[in-house]
């Protein structure tokens, strides 16, 4: 396991594109203690002080893999399972494609970033402390009473769970993984607000992922709205 720590830096994302430029093999992670100018979604920032973890790792894609957007839901599935080891009675749950919420605030982030054969997933976790945020609820493990748990031991338990779920997409395909997706996400029926990039917002109630991965929504009329890309929240 290859995890590479560093004191500070401005974007792990950033560091580990520069390095795939290098050539640096699949499956090496970055981690820094201090992060000074992460972004995350939708162009948001995303930085921190020490105690929370600040990590990317590097995905080579090869020849008959999955589509490669649908790394997103890896990557979900692998936070949601390291995040689960420690804190097993949290109630964590995925909101698609990436975050991870506990009892419906954010606890975790996730980036895709692709350059040529490499994608690079960027993961936050809010470990000891979490940001006041004037549009979404957050918290931390620390805030749901975890205490046996550091950036250091979650990045390792991050990485061993990633070898895991990439070894099932590849080996079972994209159906393995959206089963497991399913089955950690918040349930059918789960009112949804999505907020497209042109702009507009859907409103409708959480139905499923289609083949591909996106997001599904049942719309008051009954009909189904397919989501390829927008911000949800959780109503």
């Amino acid at each position: 396991m290859d995890i590479r720590v560093i004191r500070e830096t401005g974007s792990t994302n950033a560091d580990m594109l520069a390095l795939a430029g290098e050539g640096v093999p699949e499956g090496v992670w970055l981690r820094a203690e201090r992060q000074t100018s992460g972004k995350g979604r939708m162009g948001r920032q995303w930085e921190g002080d020490e105690g929370n973890l600040y990590a990317s790792t590097l995905v080579r894609l090869r020849d008959g893999d999955p589509p490669a957007p649908s790394l997103a839901l890896v990557a979900g599935v692998a936070v949601h399972a390291a995040l689960t080891h420690f804190a097993p009675d949290s109630g964590l749950t995925i909101k698609w494609p990436n975050d991870i919420l506990a009892d419906q605030a954010k606890i975790a982030g996730i980036l895709l970033e692709r350059a040529g054969d490499a994608v690079v997933i960027g993961i936050g976790v809010n470990v000891t402390h979490h940001p006041l945020l004037t549009d979404r609820a957050t918290t931390s493990l620390r805030a749901l009473g975890v205490s046996m748990c550091d950036a250091t031991s979650l990045c390792e338990e991050l990485a061993g769970q990633c070898v895991q779920m990439l070894a099932l997409w590849r080996s079972h395909g994209l159906d393995a993984i959206r089963s497991q997706w399913l089955s950690r996400a918040h349930p059918p029926g789960s009112p949804l607000l999505a907020r497209l990039p042109d702009g507009t917002q859907v409103e409708g109630q959480f139905e499923t992922l289609d083949r591909d991965g996106a997001l599904i929504l049942r719309l008051a009329n009954g009909a189904r709205s397919v989501i390829h890309a927008a911000d949800i929240f959780l109503l």
